[in-house]
């Protein structure tokens, strides 16, 4: 069940009027019971991972409370050891086992003939005869397990809980089935914000009441999400699918549009739907952290990072970083503690060599631009300027889009190619305008792309005037009416209802 579908509309419409129906002691259960409806409408059999790591991370905060001295750090252990298990079993496992694989088809045949030419084995030693029935197959068996939808995202969130449990920043949560919601919460549960249980818990023992305030924010936000997802992200969606599924064919101008246009495709899905997960929430007067502050706009790469799913960062932050040393070590460590961070925010992403070296990547930015930063400001050039400010901008955004072809290709060798494309300038036809005819349903033609000019210039200019929430609005109604109003109407008319997930489920 997917937010841009006519079934959640359904969903949320009887799920908020119920919460306000029922009396305060039921609504937390009529809003697990929501939740796992709403997960379980994605592929029933993955809820059971959710109940187990519920379970244990339920008794682990209680028993770690309880405990004294080392016995405390045992159960914070086995908690962060069962999360951190099914993660690797279900989303890295077979990313492991292909990787032994293709090191061994590499090797395997070179070591064969090297042993045979120095007479270590014979051409019918037993050796060989296994060698020769591992070359050409699998060394290991690949299960091609599914990975469960937003896996990552209540992973680190049920982690966060254990770990405030045991510094001492939370009280271990008594009722079961509140601690399973905090988990289990529908709105933020596949694709965040990542919340900490010392925002969240609390909430859902508080008695919430019907605000007319709260219903506008909310709604606002929801259509403000809905009309990112729909109006802009699939939309861009359609070209760079087409793109990037046959680079080679494309002049290098539409390979490089393309990654440029991911990165807006992707900021537009993934704060779409951080829109209007805390939109719900919001409605039912509950508050989720904001997760992106107009990261496109950042005047730096470490800028882009601290506006960038916040809910993510500030986890690796506080539970990485710091821990690690944070800031308060030599400058040479500093920029090791943050290689780590990034390079462990790659793997997050996703079992794939591409998201290794991404995070890889993002690390060389963000060292590199602290290194120029403390030279500069050796030498007492502060950087504030317009034109330093403009510099940056333009620089970080290359800089992202870059790195887009290694983050949307299907593997490293697709990312390689469509780099060499681009910088070799290949253009194996002219450049196409108008990559398909022009149709609502099936193509991006120049109806779609004036479509995505004209209101991604709309919502970045909403955004800027308004911040990342549009709480502006509360106190202009008739600005707020309108705003509403045409935005609905935008969704209605130029909207690509096509069922489209979110691209960060997939994590």
């Amino acid at each position: 069940m997917v937010f841009n579908s006519f079934e959640f509309l359904v969903f949320f419409l009887i799920v908020t009027t119920l919460f306000f129906v029922l009396p305060h002691k039921l609504r937390w259960l009529h809003l697990l019971v929501a939740s796992f409806v709403f997960y379980m409408a994605f592929l029933p059999i993955y809820v059971l991972i959710l109940l187990i790591t519920i379970v244990i991370d339920y008794f682990a905060g209680i028993y770690i409370e309880r405990s004294k001295g080392e016995r405390r750090k045992q159960y914070l252990v086995l908690s962060i050891i069962a999360n951190v298990g099914f993660l690797c079993m279900f989303k890295y496992y077979d990313f492991f086992i292909g990787s032994i694989n293709d090191a061994f088809s590499l090797h395997i045949p070179y070591l064969k003939e090297l042993w045979l030419s120095e007479g270590i084995i014979h051409s019918n030693n037993i050796i060989n005869t296994h060698l020769n029935c591992w070359f050409g197959t699998d060394f290991l068996i690949l299960e091609n397990i599914i990975l469960p939808i937003g896996l990552s995202f209540h992973t680190f969130q049920a982690m966060s809980y254990t770990i405030e449990v045991y510094r001492g920043n939370q009280k271990a949560e008594k009722k079961f089935g509140i601690y399973a919601l905090y988990v289990m919460f529908y709105p933020q549960l596949v694709a965040g914000p990542i919340e900490r249980p010392q925002n969240i818990l609390h909430q859902f023992h508080e008695r919430k009441y019907f605000s007319t305030k709260n219903l506008n924010e909310g709604i606002r936000l929801m259509l403000w999400g809905l009309f990112k997802k729909v109006v802009i992200a699939d939309r861009i969606g359609i070209y760079v699918d087409l793109v990037y599924s046959h680079h080679e064919a494309y002049h290098w101008l539409n390979v490089l549009i393309a990654a440029a246009l991911f990165g807006i495709q992707v900021y537009c899905d993934f704060s779409g739907y951080s829109d209007m997960a805390i939109g719900a929430a919001k409605t039912m007067g509950f508050d989720l952290m904001t997760n992106f502050k107009r990261p496109l706009f950042a005047s730096n790469i470490k800028n882009f990072w601290e506006r960038w799913h916040i809910s993510l960062t500030s986890w690796f932050r506080d539970y990485i970083y710091i821990p690690m040393g944070g800031n308060r070590v030599s400058f040479t460590r500093l920029l090791f503690n943050i290689a780590v961070v990034f390079a462990v925010s790659g793997v997050w992403h996703g079992a794939d060599w591409t998201y290794v070296l991404y995070g890889l990547l993002q690390a060389v930015y963000v060292i590199s631009y602290l290194l120029f930063y403390k030279y500069m400001n050796a030498k007492g050039i502060a950087m504030k300027s317009l034109l330093w400010r403009t510099s940056g901008w333009l620089f970080m955004f290359a800089q992202i889009t870059f790195s887009w072809f290694i983050f949307r290709a299907s593997d490293i060798s697709q990312s390689i190619d469509m780099i060499k494309h681009v910088f070799t300038c290949k253009t194996p036809q002219a450049f196409q305008y108008v990559i398909m005819d022009a149709t609502l349903q099936d193509g991006f033609g120049l109806f779609s792309a004036l479509i995505v000019l004209v209101f991604g210039i709309y919502m970045f200019w909403i955004e800027k005037k308004y911040q990342s929430r549009l709480t502006e609005f509360n106190d202009k109604p008739i600005a707020d009416t309108l705003f509403m109003a045409s935005t609905a109407t935008a969704i209605i008319v130029f909207g690509a209802f096509t069922k489209e997930s979110f691209i960060y489920f997939q994590f």
